[in-house]
């Protein structure tokens, strides 16, 4: 299926609210999962990952068992801080396209410089960061800022597409921006 032919299933990530600044004893936070297929919520699934941890990209293996997927957005590609989600891995493990959406332009001198003062392993943190490959940028209003993603087991032209057909209400793809809502939501009920 390609955008234009009618809604995918896409599964839009986000985590909720952590403190950030507590180095001593590292939290937990939300990584939420929302399948949207159009406007239609299909199902919401959680799981907990340490801030700053390295276990998001099994974590969210773990939300995709059982369901149908044609397309995972992430909402960037570290989660409760530096908990960085592969999606290489993600589309090695399932088969399923993944597109890496950023509102902002990314900053890899600054997350790079971040990395090698916070943590020991920051190498591997960084090849996964490294390794997403071009990044890309498109309108989805033109009245609105451009926003950048990354395309993995896809082409740039198709997730382009997927990221125009999911913006319904802002240029935040819906899957991610209700994956948000949710995650900040529980969150918040800690």
């Amino acid at each position: 299926m390609t955008p234009g032919d009618g809604p995918l299933r896409i599964l839009g990530v986000e985590d909720g609210s952590f403190d950030a600044f507590n180095r001593k004893a590292p939290g937990r936070t939300i990584l939420c999962g929302v399948l949207m297929k159009g406007d239609r919520i299909l199902k919401v699934r959680h799981a907990e990952i340490r801030v700053d941890g390295l276990d998001a990209t099994d974590k969210l293996l773990s939300m995709m068992r059982g369901i149908e997927v044609e397309a995972v957005i992430l909402g960037g590609i570290t989660f409760g801080g530096f908990n960085v989600i592969n999606p290489r891995v993600i589309h090695a493990e399932t088969g399923v396209p993944v597109i890496v959406y950023s509102g902002v332009e990314p900053d890899n001198d600054a997350v790079l410089a971040a990395l090698r003062k916070h943590f020991p392993d920051w190498e591997s943190r960084w090849k996964t960061i490294e390794g997403l490959g071009e990044i890309y940028s498109t309108r989805v209003f033109r009245e609105d800022p451009e926003i950048y993603f990354e395309a993995i087991g896809c082409d740039s032209g198709w997730a382009e597409g997927v990221l125009k057909d999911s913006a319904m209400i802002s240029r935040i793809p819906e899957p991610v921006r209700v994956a948000g809502l949710v995650a900040r939501g529980l969150t918040r009920a800690y």
